[in-house]
């Protein structure tokens, strides 16, 4: 289905790299359960104008998820923009024959995705709730990301940043096709170095991410939604960042970085956006994807919230109803932790 898959892709503006066929067939290969995958899809003649990824879990709720799970920063159905609303509206069709037995559960969907066209037209019941927070900037170069600054101070300190980068040699490179499972290598282990004694996502260490991202990003590098770019001091690599595109969008995904690099005064966040920036020029938006880290807010970015959109039918409703009590639980549940930890602190 690769290139139908692909065809639409480029047709829907609010697609993701999240959303291409590389990326989602090779989560698929390693997070997928046999039996799971209900994949549905629109088809006008033989073009392909409508998707829907999903795979079946029965825990907590039974319910239809998509593809590409806690690793992905966004979710979303794909929709050809060129639609006159019937492909919108047998996706909807699909998807509600699908609600009978299951919630429709989609979390992390970006605000103007796809799926808002479905939600609009949906006759069940449905709520959207608050997900992940992203921080996102203007696709600019970097000096007009420094010139964004609101202070000249701070403008000049990043100046100096990029002076002392210089200053150190460090030259780029960016990694071609037949390079790119060694270049990731090389920035998952630098990502363990630089975590290691400190609390770090597991499942990036784990063998099945590594077999999912070396699997994904070389087609992805062929057709242009990756760019994989090492980072060298006298001839060594010193750091890797992997960042993903689509149209309308740019996003630093991972990145490994010796610990050495601080150690020399390397700022190694200024070093990332300098060369994220330079892949988004033209993109529309260049996302700093989940998260609130303050290193982020340095930027003065947007804070863009994602949105998780539950869909049923009459009969599944209850499952819907329960789906919000486990999410007030859970917001409820890490409010609680934060003050906890506040007071700890204190």
């Amino acid at each position: 289905m690769a290139p139908a898959w692909g065809r639409l892709h480029g047709r829907c503006a609010a697609a993701t790299p999240f959303q291409s066929h590389a990326w989602l067939h090779s989560w698929w290969l390693s997070y997928g359960r046999r039996g799971r995958l209900r994949l549905l899809l629109v088809r006008s003649g033989r073009e392909l104008v409508a998707a829907a990824p999903l795979m079946l879990v029965r825990r907590p709720l039974p319910a239809l998820v998509p593809l590409g799970g806690a690793i992905s920063d966004y979710a979303d159905v794909l929709l050809d923009d060129t639609d006159d609303g019937r492909a919108a509206d047998a996706l909807t069709a699909a998807l509600a024959d699908a609600a009978r037995t299951a919630l429709i559960d989609f979390s992390e969907v970006r605000p103007g995705g796809a799926l808002e066209r479905v939600r609009d037209r949906w006759r069940g019941p449905h709520r959207t709730v608050y997900d992940s927070l992203c921080l996102e900037l203007p696709a600019l170069p970097m000096d007009a990301l420094v010139a964004r600054l609101p202070s000249n101070k701070a403008q000049q300190r990043v100046r100096a940043k990029l002076r002392k980068l210089s200053a150190l040699g460090l030259e780029r490179r960016v990694a071609g096709p037949e390079e790119v499972a060694a270049a990731l290598g090389r920035l998952l282990e630098l990502h363990r170095l630089q975590w290691r004694g400190r609390a770090v996502t597991g499942e990036h260490l784990r063998p099945r991410f590594r077999a999912h991202l070396v699997r994904a990003v070389g087609p992805m590098v062929r057709s242009g939604h990756a760019v994989v770019t090492e980072f060298l001091i006298d001839g060594e690599v010193v750091a890797a960042d992997l960042t993903l595109l689509s149209p309308g969008l740019a996003g630093g995904y991972l990145y490994g970085a010796h610990p050495g690099l601080r150690e020399r005064k390397a700022d190694v966040a200024v070093m990332l956006l300098d060369a994220c920036a330079g892949h988004a020029d033209g993109r529309g938006t260049l996302s700093l994807l989940r998260g609130d880290e303050p290193y982020k807010h340095h930027w003065h970015p947007e804070p863009v919230v994602n949105r998780r959109l539950l869909l049923a039918r009459r009969r599944t409703a209850p499952l819907l109803a329960a789906a919000l009590c486990e999410a007030t639980a859970r917001r409820w549940g890490r409010a609680v932790l934060s003050r906890w930890r506040d007071h700890r602190g204190g």
